[in-house]
Order: structure tokens, then sequence, then C-alpha cells
């Protein structure tokens, strides 16, 4: 088959147009100590959009990432990683969703991922929380309002 330039140059063309827009994959380590304190996510709150991928670093032994029941859409199932192992997951759906460390959570160890324009951004924030996972996470949502 013969193809002229400008026939390879709209194919190319069309080619890339046709693929799906590349996700992005973040990095949410599980830490000790970090710059807000013992037993920490950091980054505490993380921004993407539908089909980015998390991945949660046991940067520090003896933390898992797990979603807090309540704070995550509706329909979605929720997850809980082995402790002490880093774990990948891809948020397919827009929403807020709220991570707890299953042994320091009363501790406060707690993270939020926003995935696009989170509709129950409202019943996330209702989710009563344990000792200072509250205050923490009163902190994140004022950090999302504030744009930060």
């Amino acid at each position: 088959m013969h193809f002229n330039k400008l026939t390879l140059a709209s194919l190319s063309l069309a080619a890339i147009l046709a693929s799906p827009a590349f996700a992005a994959d973040f990095e949410v380590k599980m830490l000790n100590k970090g710059a807000e304190g013992a037993m920490v996510f950091e980054p505490a709150l993380t921004r993407i959009q539908p089909g980015d991928t998390v991945t949660f670093v046991a940067a520090s032994k003896g933390h898992n990432a797990e979603t807090v029941p309540g704070m995550f859409p509706e329909g979605f199932e929720p997850f809980k990683s082995a402790i002490g192992k880093d774990f990948t997951f891809t948020f397919e759906e827009a929403g807020a969703y709220g991570i707890r460390c299953t042994p320091h959570y009363g501790m406060g160890m707690v993270a939020l991922i926003v995935v696009g324009e989170p509709e129950n951004l409202e019943a996330a924030k209702a989710v009563k929380q344990p000792g200072k996972a509250n205050e923490r996470f009163a902190k994140i949502f004022a950090d999302l309002e504030a744009g930060n």
C-alpha cells in the first residue's frame, strides 16, 4: 500500500486524538513521623482525577491504608491493604475517599483522596472520627476548602 506524507500525518494525528488520556500516578507515604507529627500520611490531602492511581508507600513499618466507613461514594467497594506493604489503587469514580491506617486511626493517621468533583464531600465531612483523627480530618477539610 502506498502512503504519501499527508496521509501518514493524518493517520498519526487520528491515532493520537483517539487514544485515551494518560492517567497520572500519585504517591502517599505512610510514616511514623512526618511534617505534621507522629503517625501520618504524607501528603494528607491528594487531589486526583478519575482513572488516576495512588500508591500508598510503607515508608515506615506497621502501617496500612484502609477506606474509612462512610467516607467514599455510594456503591464503592472499600479496600484494606496489608500492614507493612505498599498498596496501589486506581480510583475510577469521582468522590472524597477517607483513608486511615488501621492500627493508628485513633492517633490521627488519616488522609483524604479527592477524585474529580466529589459529590459525597458533605457526607464524608459528617462522619464521626475518634481521637486525633477528628482534628486531622478537620485540618484536611479546611485545607481543601482553602484550595491548598
